[in-house]
C-alpha cells in the first residue's frame, strides 16, 4: 500500500470506528456509512476522497478493516470501534489457542491482570503469530501472548471472529495467557 492509501485507510479507519461526529457523518446501528455521504462530508471538513480510491483502499489494503456493502453503496469498519455499534456477529468456538501482540511497555500490566478492552468493544486477538507481531510492532518492541482460547470457550468465555479474520472477547484473564516470545 502507498503512502496516501495508508494515510487514507487510517483516516476512514478513525471516522468509521472512534469520530463519524467529528465531520458530521452518521452511522446506522451496524456501524454502515452512506459512501456518498462520506465522501461529501470529507469534502466539506478539508479531505476530498476520490471514490476509487476509497474503493481501493477498502479492497487492497493487506489490513482488512474497511469493507463495501454488497450494493457499494455504503461502508465500514469491521472491528476496533469505540463507538456503540452491533456487527452482527454471533459466537463461534475458537482454535486451540490465539495470539495477542502488544508493545512491551505493558507486558507486566497485562501479564498481572489480563487483557482488557479498554475504550474499544472488544479485546482483539490473532489466529497466527505474524499477524500478532505485526501488531504489536506498530508501536516499538514488542511481545506476543498465547491464549489458552479452547480452555476459556470450555469456561464459558465468549469469542467472535470478524470477515477479516480477527477473533474479538470481551476480555482474557491472566491464568489463559502464556508469554509467547518478546523483543
Amino acid at each position: 500500500m502507498t503512502n496516501d492509501n495508508e494515510t487514507l485507510s487510517k483516516y476512514l479507519s478513525y471516522i468509521l470506528r472512534h469520530k463519524p461526529d467529528e465531520i458530521g457523518l452518521q452511522l446506522d446501528s451496524q456501524g454502515w456509512a452512506d459512501i456518498a455521504e462520506l465522501l461529501a462530508k470529507s469534502s466539506a471538513h478539508g479531505r476530498p476522497i476520490a471514490l476509487d480510491a476509497l474503493v481501493d483502499v477498502v479492497e487492497n489494503s493487506s489490513k482488512k478493516r474497511l469493507v463495501l456493502s454488497n450494493d457499494r453503496a455504503r461502508i465500514r469498519a469491521l472491528q476496533g470501534h469505540s463507538i456503540t455499534v452491533e456487527l452482527g456477529l454471533q459466537p463461534v468456538p475458537p482454535p486451540d489457542v490465539l495470539y495477542h501482540g502488544t508493545p512491551l511497555k505493558y507486558l507486566s500490566a497485562i501479564l498481572a491482570s489480563g487483557l482488557q478492552k479498554q475504550a474499544r468493544h472488544h479485546v482483539h486477538l490473532s489466529s497466527t503469530v505474524e499477524s500478532a507481531w505485526l501488531v504489536g510492532r506498530r508501536r516499538g518492541k514488542a511481545a506476543v501472548l498465547e491464549i489458552q482460547a479452547a480452555q476459556m470457550h470450555g469456561d464459558g468465555f465468549a469469542f467472535l471472529r470478524t470477515e477479516n479474520d480477527v477473533w474479538l472477547a470481551d476480555s482474557v484473564p491472566a491464568k489463559y495467557l502464556k508469554l509467547l516470545t518478546c523483543d
